[in-house]
């Protein structure tokens, strides 16, 4: 007899852990100004790269209901653009956790191999005059081919070791390095863990160094960086009207790159302490970094507005930051 109950009851248990699938909200027919508040992008914008990474995006499943590969990346796009929590994301677009989590790395891996697309150093020659003929209206200042400096991006203390990368503000970060146009265009990104963070600085310096001797261009930087042929860095005690003009005219042509690195931790919040910090290993947060600069390029190629507020214009004193330190 207890046999039979025993039967009777399994088709029951069955039954109760059915799968319970959320209805997909169709984020894509939200207006321009909703998208743009939740994804910083908008809806032409999110088709083409929804239409760039779908086919990467799109598995053969044996499961039903499959997420489909824009809201996937919908989902991913939200979570850079607020640096909130797995769970809220998935909740407004009834996606689980579960399911954000494994959709945001293969999001962000196949962002990443758009890389040569979108963030390029000025080869042709029509490309180099362009940059150097907006950098000279800024300030007068000749031949400047961009503007360099660093950045901290907020991350968990790693583990076991956490000290190389805590930083002079007593935080765990890691240490970006930009190169900018004048437009707020990614030229160069330099996002890496700590242990090949000083070789690969100094390998792609090294790489923008030689490039700018051969065309006979130059850079701005701060005093974090040491004077180079290349590059033009502020003098420290100015002692005639004309050394002061300089320093005026360089701080000028310099903040480029204050205001683009605000415009893209306004654009991408995940970035910005505001958003909290990145709670991923440095591997993965260097990843996030570099494809929130490659979606800060598409936005910039497309017209796409700046973010609200406008960053302020700051330049602050940092120590050294480059290779030469």
């Amino acid at each position: 007899m207890a046999e039979l109950l025993l039967l009777d009851a399994l088709p029951r248990q069955a039954l109760g852990r059915a799968r319970v699938f959320q209805e997909h909200t169709d984020l894509l027919a939200e207006s321009d100004e909703w998208l743009l508040s939740r994804f910083r992008l908008p809806l032409h914008v999110l088709l083409q790269i929804c239409t760039v990474l779908e086919p990467q995006l799109a598995r053969q499943t044996k499961r039903s209901n499959p997420i489909p590969p824009h809201l996937q990346i919908l989902t991913s796009l939200g979570f850079l653009a607020t640096g909130t929590f797995q769970r809220e994301m998935g909740d407004g677009s009834g996606v689980s956790q579960s399911s954000v989590s494994l959709a945001l790395p293969l999001v962000i891996k196949f962002l990443l191999k758009l890389t040569p697309r979108y963030i390029t150093f000025p080869n042709t020659a029509a490309e180099q005059i362009q940059i150097k003929t907006d950098f000279h209206a800024i300030a007068g200042l000749p031949n400047t081919i961009g503007a360099i400096d660093c950045t901290h991006i907020r991350i968990k203390a790693p583990s076991p070791d956490a000290f190389p990368f805590l930083n002079r503000k007593q935080y765990h970060s890691i240490n970006v390095q930009i190169i900018s146009d004048s437009k707020y265009k990614l030229l160069n990104v330099v996002a890496r863990w700590q242990e090949e963070r000083t070789t690969h600085l100094c390998c792609k310096t090294a790489q923008v160094a030689y490039v700018l001797r051969k065309v006979r261009m130059e850079m701005a930087g701060d005093r974090g960086y040491a004077l180079a042929s290349w590059l033009m860095t502020p003098l420290t005690i100015p002692q005639t009207r004309q050394e002061c003009l300089y320093n005026q005219l360089h701080t000028r042509t310099r903040a480029v790159v204050e205001r683009t690195i605000g415009v893209l931790k306004a654009r991408w919040m995940c970035l910005d302490t505001a958003g909290g910090k990145l709670l991923y290993t440095s591997e993965k947060a260097c990843q996030i970094i570099l494809a929130c600069c490659i979606l800060h390029n598409i936005a910039v190629k497309e017209g796409v507005p700046f973010p609200d507020p406008a960053p302020a214009e700051e330049m602050p004193q940092d120590p050294p930051h480059g290779p030469h330190q």
